[in-house]
């Protein structure tokens, strides 16, 4: 298992980032608030987690081990892929989501884009004995399942920033897309980062 890559970063894009090891590119999937912290050219160190399938080597990178270690713990809960990991980690951060799970917190799972009431019931039974207490001393501090997409226009600009765009540009990006960033919140749920930031690129390459 390759357990982190370190090196400096080669290229950025919305959902991966190239880090370069002994003269090779190896490309990580990462969550908009991990690709937030990269810049090209800047040494990084990601923690990794390798997925197999029969087609394909994929191999995803975090920002720490305890992230890491969540992404491999939800996936083994029935029906949670990486993919589906991934997303619930861009939502909330680790700390988030086991207070979510030990307090039974239905509507921090369902803040995730693919998690529906039933999916997140089921869950909240499978994971409730996996993922363990709050690591974090001030956590309750915080309110149940609190995301860490709460500063969603400080994560989204400095996501659109590490990928090049100028800081002017990145604000106007960020602007058009908060109506569907405040839409979510109007209804009680985390803005989806990873949608917005879809949505925000999109933005900016009209305007090019």
């Amino acid at each position: 298992m390759i357990a982190f890559v370190s090196g400096p970063v080669a290229a950025l894009a919305p959902t991966t980032a190239v880090i370069e090891v002994g003269g090779i590119g190896m490309a990580l999937q990462c969550t908009p608030h991990t690709l937030a912290d990269l810049r090209v050219g800047k040494e990084a160190r990601l923690a990794t987690s390798l997925v197999v399938r029969e087609d394909s080597l994929t191999l995803y990178g975090f920002a720490n081990d305890d992230e890491r270690q969540v992404f491999e713990l939800l996936q083994t809960a029935s029906g949670v892929g990486p993919r589906l990991a991934q997303a619930m980690l861009a939502t909330h951060s680790p700390d988030a989501l086991r207070l979510a799970v030990s307090t039974g917190d239905e509507k921090a799972l369902t803040a995730v884009s693919g998690i529906g009431k039933k999916g997140a019931q089921k869950l909240l039974l499978e994971l409730k004995d996996r993922l363990g207490e709050p690591l974090g001393a001030h956590i309750g501090q915080q309110g149940i399942g609190t995301p860490v997409t709460s500063g969603w226009r400080d994560q989204l600009q400095a996501a659109l920033i590490g990928l090049g765009y100028a800081s002017r540009e990145a604000d106007e990006a960020v602007n058009a897309v908060a109506p569907q960033a405040e839409a979510a919140v109007a209804e009680g749920t985390a803005p989806p980062v990873p949608q917005l930031l879809r949505a925000a690129l999109q933005t900016l390459n009209r305007a090019r």
